[in-house]
């Protein structure tokens, strides 16, 4: 299954504006939309940069994959371990 992977800068700059910490990696699928904060690709994958023909979201960079991506869980930063 085909997953593109993108940095949503949108988030990165309300992270840096509010002190929000979401996710600002989108993977998508034909079936879902996902958040991450780190992915792990096991496997190939390439990086396309395509300024004259962005996604329907606007991204111009991003990584496509066939292999499988993980989402490495965050630990909590309210956590004291």
């Amino acid at each position: 299954m085909k997953t593109i992977i993108h940095v949503n800068q949108h988030k990165i700059k309300r992270n840096a504006k509010t002190g929000e910490r979401e996710p600002v990696l989108t993977c998508k699928t034909y079936k879902s939309n996902d958040y991450a904060h780190e992915v792990m690709i096991d496997g190939p994958s390439r990086i396309i940069y395509r300024p004259n023909k962005p996604l329907s979201c606007g991204a111009r960079v991003w990584i496509e994959t066939e292999s499988e991506v993980k989402r490495v869980e965050m630990p909590s930063e309210s956590s004291n371990g």
